[in-house]
């Protein structure tokens, strides 16, 4: 689950990160009055959506007045907002952050990930804060430091310290590195965060710092140990995503043109290889699992259909748990909700195959049915190019 900034923020402040005063607004008069109360020569407003690359989508402004305030908020809430991080997609922003301006004299960039490889969390940081470490890893890769945390001891503080002498902090800075990047680590451990991230962390006079945005990602599987962050769950995700979660489904939104219904996560990610070597790209990842029932495979294919920018859909099942009669009862049970109008490319084997291969057949639909992985690579390669 992914956190607004303000919620970010308001977790971050727990665990001793400085942050600006500052509220969120619902409405443009309420954005003025905060912009009032703080009563700052500046100040900073923010759109509140789940995605970086704000800024360059004009999600942020730096305004001198309480009244530029209430114009800004004005001509953004309740509006359609993207960024270039989101695709095609849009967010109806409901809420913007209001923030007292602050004076700095550099950003830095602090971030703490999962590393899946190495089953363990890593600390980055870096002297160029304000944009995508992963620009910087590309252009100044010197500039990027890493550190590893032990799964048994966590981040101890030296590593910290060595992180700020490589990033030429120096004085009281580098005592305040350690105490916020010793912070921001106990908080991702503690509240089980996939990605905790200040991107800028803005370098004030006295060598002071605060955290001017905050992203936050936490394991959904550890939610349920967390009920502080239910209050959290609010505002929209992927509208597709919200859908699956509903029928226990995992599915993730990507940014292809071929749909993909599988049983089995290693099976789903075989298949969005073999889209790739067709020359095509996935759009999404689902796995409807092998206990899937017909309606988890009527709703799964109802999903990836509703993609926009789904061009064709590949199903590949190898039955199991899931029998491939179950398959196609969800299949035929979907056609009769909706009109299948995107091209769909069939592959069966397993439990109940030849049944699962007559009902389809004996269904009138449209399908593609073929018998192996290197048939269905020939077809979605043909369909690719006949577009």
């Amino acid at each position: 689950m992914r956190f607004y900034e303000f919620q970010g923020k308001k977790v971050l402040a727990e665990y001793g990160i400085p942050i600006p005063k500052g509220e969120v607004a619902e409405s443009p008069q309420e954005a003025r009055r905060i912009a009032e109360r703080l009563g700052s020569r500046r100040i900073a407003a923010k759109v509140q959506v789940k995605a970086g690359g704000r800024g360059r989508g004009g999600g942020i402004a730096v305004l001198d007045s309480p009244e530029e305030v209430e114009s800004w908020a004005a001509g953004v809430l309740g509006k359609e907002f993207s960024t270039y991080q989101m695709g095609k997609a849009t967010e109806r922003v409901e809420r913007v952050l209001i923030e007292e301006g602050v004076d700095i004299k550099g950003e830095l960039y602090l971030g703490v990930t999962l590393d899946r490889r190495r089953g363990r969390l890593v600390v980055i940081g870096s002297s160029e804060g304000g944009v995508e470490i992963e620009e910087v890893a590309r252009r100044n890769p010197e500039r990027v430091v890493k550190e590893e945390a032990d799964p048994a001891f966590g981040l101890l503080p030296f590593q910290a310290r060595r992180m700020a002498y490589k990033m030429g902090l120096g004085g009281a800075g580098i005592s305040e590195w350690v105490k916020i990047t010793m912070g921001l680590f106990k908080a991702a451990t503690e509240k089980e965060m996939l990605l905790a991230e200040i991107n800028p962390l803005a370098l004030k006079e006295g060598d002071r710092f605060v955290a001017l945005d905050a992203k936050v990602e936490i394991d959904d599987n550890a939610l349920r140990r967390h009920p502080e962050f239910q209050e959290m769950a609010t505002g929209p995700e992927d509208p597709l995503e919200a859908w699956a979660k509903k029928y226990n489904l995992n599915y993730i939104k990507m940014k292809g043109d071929v749909g993909c219904l599988v049983n089995g996560a290693g099976l789903a990610m075989a298949t969005m290889d073999l889209i790739k070597l067709a020359g095509g790209e996935p759009a999404n990842f689902l796995d409807v699992g092998g206990g899937a029932t017909v309606e988890m495979v009527r709703e799964g294919l109802k999903i990836v259909h509703a993609d926009p920018d789904v061009k064709l859909i590949f199903i590949n099942i190898f039955g199991g748990i899931l029998r491939c009669d179950t398959l196609a009862n969800g299949v035929i049970e979907a056609s009769k909700e909706i009109t299948l109008t995107k091209p769909i490319v069939v592959r069966l084997e397993g439990t109940n195959v030849e049944e699962g291969r007559r009902l389809l057949d004996s269904s009138g639909l449209d399908l593609i049915t073929v018998g192996t992985m290197a048939e269905a690579t020939e077809r979605i390669v043909q369909m690719l190019k006949e577009g």
